[in-house]
């Protein structure tokens, strides 16, 4: 199983709206086949490896990260699948949530008579595919907000300097996290202030960049920005509210970006909320926050924001700096929202610790 989901996490930010799954096929000691998720979602992990196994596989035992599908799609169902070819057993890591499915599949196991087992490593799958879980469930994508900041939490000097407060291994990562992502999500401030590409240029991963999003509610974003003049090659979405020039609108769209109107606060600014819910019925399912500290605030303060990625430079600003989050309101400690460590790693001199809303 766990090598079903090393093989499921490679297929992260490629496979959306489908979970990311793996699947290795065992027979008589030997692995006969394996396979995950393919970039668009298809074929199937449990498709491609009983393909790889062929008449191997009868009789084999199918590990799978997540309970096999059991309704037709662009495809047949993956329980059928096994069952046609002659698995004998399946070890499942976690019942699927999408209402299609949920505990379907195992039962169309079962009534074959294929010998069924479910619940092995069923935290990491869950972890694994917290996004595709989330979507399902919540009707968004999953928010981790990555940060990178001095140990006194700014990520910039007073004068706005920010490159590099941490080491070529921490930002090697946070282009790994670019790669496992659906999307990618600035504000306009950071948009303008950093004209930045969004990309992921880790080598031989460069064909992962996400697709990259923009909170932009007066469409302040240039046509001479680095995102615009990507937009054909690379999806671009602008997120803002109703209200907009319509000459506006129209040249943003000439250059291949796709603007997506959504209601707006009592306040006038992009509803947050309602952003995020168009993104999930849009079929994303693991959004990437990269700033700024306006943005980040008003994620946390709307109690959008599920996990943290957190890299930290051993170094100091001072109180002047510019710091990872302005205020949002919080009068009591009991207030504030607080997160477990799941992870914490040191990246050459930095530190890289992912946390998880609580």
């Amino acid at each position: 199983m766990e090598a079903a989901l090393g093989l499921a996490r490679r297929a992260l930010g490629e496979v959306w709206p489908n979970p990311a799954v793996g699947c290795v096929l065992v027979k008589d000691g030997r692995v006969v086949g394996r396979g995950c998720t393919a970039a668009g979602g298809r074929p199937h992990a449990e498709t491609a490896a009983l393909a790889r196994a062929g008449a191997a596989a009868r009789g084999a035992t199918a590990y799978v990260t997540l309970e096999p599908c059991s309704h037709h799609g662009r495809t047949g169902p993956c329980a059928d699948a096994l069952i046609t070819a002659g698995v004998g057993r399946v070890v499942a890591a976690i019942e699927d949530p999408d209402p299609r499915v949920s505990g379907r599949g195992l039962a169309r196991l079962r009534d074959a008579g294929v010998q069924v087992e479910l619940g092995l490593c069923a935290e990491a799958a869950a972890e694994l595919n917290a996004g595709f879980f989330c979507r399902v469930c919540r009707g968004r994508p999953l928010v981790t907000v990555k940060v990178a900041t001095s140990l006194d939490a700014c990520i910039a000097t007073r004068g706005g300097e920010s490159k590099w407060i941490t080491g070529a291994a921490a930002r090697a990562a946070g282009h790994r996290l670019r790669a496992e992502a659906d999307a990618i999500l600035v504000g306009s401030g950071t948009a303008l202030a950093d004209n930045p590409e969004l990309t992921c240029r880790l080598p031989g991963m460069q064909h992962r960049s996400p697709v990259r999003l923009v909170i932009d509610g007066h469409l302040r974003l240039p046509l001479t920005s680095k995102l615009v003049a990507t937009a054909r090659r690379i999806p671009t979405w602008v997120i803002t509210h109703g209200g907009n020039d319509v000459d506006r609108l129209g040249a943003l769209a000439d250059c291949g970006v796709e603007v997506i109107e959504v209601a707006a606060t009592v306040g006038g600014n992009t509803d947050l909320g309602a952003a995020f819910a168009e993104l999930g019925r849009r079929g994303l399912t693991r959004l990437l926050v990269e700033g700024g500290a306006h943005l980040t605030a008003a994620l946390l303060r709307a109690g959008l924001v599920d996990r943290l990625a957190w890299f930290r430079a051993p170094m100091l600003l001072g109180g002047d700096g510019i710091p990872a989050v302005t205020g949002f309101g919080i009068e009591h400690l009991d207030e504030a929202p607080r997160f477990e460590r799941l992870s914490v790693a040191e990246l050459g001199g930095d530190l890289f610790e992912y946390l998880t809303r609580v």
